[in-house]
Parts: C-alpha cells; structure tokens; sequence
C-alpha cells in the first residue's frame, strides 16, 4: 500500500539534500561553498488508524496533522462483555 493520507493526500516528495563547508561571511569568514547535491526523500508522518468512513469503521492511512486538525472520527469504544453462564 502507498503512503498517502486518505484525507489530505499527503505522500512521498522528492528534493535535495545540500552539503557545505566554509564560514558564513557574516561571521567572517569568506562565505559557504556548496560541495555535494544529494537527491533525498521527505516522507510523511503516516498513521494506520481505526475511523469511521461513511457509517463504517475501517482502517485508514492518515497524517499525524490530520488526526492534530480533528479530521478523523474515531469509533466509540467496545462495552460488550461474554454473556455469564448461567447452570
């Protein structure tokens, strides 16, 4: 399965990860010098959560910012308990 969130389609994006050596010049120094580009991954913070989707409880994939902004309905909690056996 795909890490995308099923309320915000947050997913995987690609971009950069830029290393440099050297002293800033407003320290000093005569500035940063970029030395290597390095292609990187930023993931989402994805989490598999029981909700209730369309009157339904179901297990969905969701970004921990979607769960923070109230998106996702959590199912009321489980008060059965076994029938006592009666002899």
């Amino acid at each position: 399965m795909s890490r995308v969130c099923y309320f915000t389609g947050k997913k995987t994006r690609a971009g950069r990860s830029i290393s440099r050596r050297g002293k800033a010049k407003y320290l000093g120094g005569i500035g940063k010098k970029v030395t290597g580009v390095v292609k990187r991954k930023f993931k989402p913070n994805i989490q598999r959560v029981r909700a209730v989707v369309d009157g339904k409880v179901c297990r969905i994939k969701v970004s921990a910012k979607a769960i923070r902004m109230g998106l996702v309905v959590k199912p009321p909690k489980r008060d059965w308990t076994p029938p006592a056996d009666s002899e």
